[in-house]
């Protein structure tokens, strides 16, 4: 699934062709893509509507429409709230290009551009709605904001005694992150994925938030990981990231800091990469 980087990479990409552009007209292929809406309700959403913002937040797209036929208006009154889950992307095309077999979703621009939803496996959403609450789930505070400090961090593992990853997979608790840079930051930071998060000491407390903001910024840099057939950026072209990687997908290989081979072991579900010399484990009691 697309974390923070390539959605970032995403909505950056987009953005320019879609500001400011009208909706003339939409296609629904696929109907559940709209998380339960109908297509008049997606057409009642956004059609007549100027695209007025194309943001993010954690690892949704989130569009913003003015009032219907209301120009000038800066104020948004409907949003389209995009999940790519596994294998969703948004493609700007122009009119005479032929749509991709898989396209599910698409809204047609007052220039004659489309913008296209392709899904591969069905798995998107993207959902019209007035209220992004009723859109959205509970969600954390942004690891590239302000709200984001070392503080946070400190205080939020102060009482928690399950494992460091699974918590930084909670996306109530932290936004955006995802399997690849939790392991990626982990191992910038030295903590075990298995640590209890209030056994993790100040100073590396420290390191994981410089790590977690480092990590995220230089991926979305390089637009994004690449590491399978599916995220391609809005241009068709893979991410760079996975050529950075300093532990996922990468067990059985060399550590590239201490050589030792690295592990591959399940947190909370998800298969997780560290280095068991580099990684240390706190003792119990310790």
């Amino acid at each position: 699934m697309p974390e923070l980087p390539e959605v970032e990479t995403i909505a950056r990409l987009i953005r320019p062709d879609l500001l400011g552009r009208t909706i003339a007209g939409t296609s629904v292929k696929w109907l559940r893509t709209l998380g339960g809406a109908t297509r008049s309700g997606l057409t009642a959403h956004v059609k007549d509507r100027e695209i007025l913002m194309v943001g993010r937040r954690a690892k949704y797209i989130l569009i913003g429409f003015s009032s219907p036929g209301v120009s000038g208006s800066r104020t948004v009154d409907t949003w389209l709230v995009v999940h790519l889950r596994m294998t969703g992307r948004l493609n700007v095309e122009a009119p005479d290009t032929v749509p991709h077999k898989h396209t599910r979703l698409s809204l047609e621009l007052d220039n004659g551009n489309r913008l296209d939803f392709i899904d591969p496996r069905k798995f998107g959403r993207c959902v019209p709605t007035r209220h992004l609450e009723d859109a959205l789930p509970e969600l954390g505070p942004e690891p590239l904001e302000g709200e984001f400090t070392e503080a946070f961090l400190l205080e939020g593992f102060r009482c928690r005694r399950g494992r460091i990853k699974a918590l930084l997979l909670d996306q109530s608790f932290l936004a955006g992150l995802g399997n690849i840079y939790v392991d990626e930051s982990l191992f910038a930071a030295r903590i075990h994925p298995q640590s209890p998060a209030c056994s993790i000491p100040r100073h590396k407390v420290r390191a994981l938030f410089s790590a977690i903001r480092e990590t995220l910024e230089e991926a979305i840099l390089r637009e994004g990981s690449s590491f399978d057939t599916f995220y391609r950026t809005p241009e068709g072209q893979p991410g760079s990231y996975q050529h950075q990687f300093q532990v996922y997908g990468r067990h059985g290989k060399p550590c590239r800091v201490c050589e030792r081979a690295l592990k591959r072991i399940v947190v909370a579900q998800r298969g997780t990469h560290f280095c068991s010399n580099c990684q240390r484990l706190p003792r119990k009691g310790a």
